[in-house]
């Protein structure tokens, strides 16, 4: 059955400031240890993690990427990935949510007024989070919109419907993607109790299935001018948004392959049993079994090294947005997703092949991070960020601007 909520306003203690980028990895392990105690139980049983969300905001982990000029941390995005790695390593979901809140704030970072920064940022240091409202279905593809912002006064409205609404149940304020009368793509903050909003608890993935990606729909809601952001202008010069949502998405595949990694050593080491014709006594000591092992090893020490380099490739684009730096990062970060959503799969795959068929009980659920993973790498085809690599080396394309790469 499907849940409906509506947004009502709430008390929360202000988030705390973090300091230093080692104070934001330890504070994400710290978090991970406490989420990944009854991930699978979530997972199984669709127990949203309300309380989770909670506890990272209140870690001040949501504010690590305001401007240093605003008060806030601005840590390099290849932290970012790494703190999203660890987050989604302990429950894919948790380390999901976050991704839209994290591209919003380049978004406002990008394209917001000085005004609209100060506030909103401001308000993110404070502990407020940010939801999205971007995807919709039945429109002829993903880059395409129905719902639409018009003005009202001093003001906007916008109707329309949303899917995907990955983080929305959790946040305070739900970021609305719509076009104007001249097809431009806006972005609006809508605060948490605006009236019109509905938001529908119905997203039934077989993966990531306590993101709450549901239905928002939006039903003549009024917006002032100063919460409305022309998302446009972001696509129409060289700009990092695309590369920082995407190095994230790196981050959570690369979580859901550690996950996975772990999970098959413990499994292989504890549980699983030589096959016959070994002549071994434990599954661990099967050569073949350690040599696939090996190859996964190697395979998460790449992508992690990749996902590293490209962040810091994202930082030099955001200090000097030249066409030049901001395809270095594109392209290195395509590199890095398509790497980490391949290990992703492989690794949640050799799972079961190297534990066995008592690793397949329902009871163990160690299939959500096989779930996880094919689940979330759909996002963004890697057979495309393949094409759009080729074709600029071999032909000299430059890659497109949208938040895809």
């Amino acid at each position: 059955m499907n849940t409906v909520l509506r947004q009502a306003d709430q008390i929360r203690q202000v988030a705390a400031r973090i300091e230093s980028d080692e104070e934001a990895i330890a504070t994400a392990r710290r978090l991970a240890a406490q989420f990944a105690a009854r991930a699978a139980e979530r997972d199984a049983d669709r127990i949203l993690p309300f309380a989770e969300l909670d506890l990272l905001a209140q870690s001040g982990l949501l504010a690590i990427t305001v401007p240093s000029q605003f008060g806030g941390l601005d840590v390099s995005n290849a932290v970012l990935a790494e703190i999203t790695a660890i987050l989604s390593e302990a429950d894919g979901s948790i380390g999901q949510i976050p991704q839209n809140h994290f591209y919003i704030l380049e978004a406002l970072r990008t394209d917001g007024s000085e005004e609209q920064q100060r506030y909103f940022f401001g308000r993110v240091l404070a502990g407020d989070r940010f939801g999205n409202a971007l995807s919709e279905r039945g429109t002829k593809t993903v880059g395409h919109y129905n719902t639409r912002i018009t003005r009202d006064g001093p003001g906007y409205r916008i109707n329309g419907r949303k899917f995907y609404s990955t983080g929305v149940l959790f946040a305070d304020w739900i970021t609305v993607f719509a076009l104007d009368p001249e097809d431009r793509l806006t972005m609006a903050f809508v605060p948490r109790g605006t009236e019109g909003v509905e938001i529908v608890d119905d997203w039934d993935g077989f993966g990531q299935r306590t993101t709450g990606s549901g239905t928002t729909i939006l039903d003549n809601v009024y917006v002032s001018a100063d919460s409305v952001v022309f998302h446009h202008r972001g696509f129409e010069r060289p700009t990092t948004i695309g590369s920082v949502g995407q190095i994230i998405h790196a981050g959570i595949d690369l979580g859901i392959a550690r996950a996975a990694f772990a999970e098959t050593l413990d499994f292989v080491r504890t549980k699983s049993r030589p096959w016959m014709d070994s002549g071994l006594d434990r599954a661990s000591d099967d050569p073949l079994t350690i040599a696939k092992v090996g190859q996964i090893a190697i395979r998460l020490e790449a992508a992690t090294a990749l996902v590293e380099r490209a962040g810091h490739k994202v930082d030099a684009a955001q200090v000097e947005t030249t066409e030049a730096k901001v395809i270095e990062a594109t392209l290195a970060v395509a590199a890095a997703k398509v790497l980490t959503t391949e290990v992703a799969l492989e690794a949640s795959n050799t799972l079961f092949e190297l534990a066995g068929t008592s690793s397949v009980q329902v009871g163990l659920n160690l299939d959500r991070h096989w779930r996880n993973a094919r689940t979330h790498t759909l996002h963004d085809p890697v057979r495309w960020k393949y094409h759009v690599v080729g074709n600029y080396h071999l032909n000299g394309v430059l890659p497109p601007k949208n938040g895809a790469l």
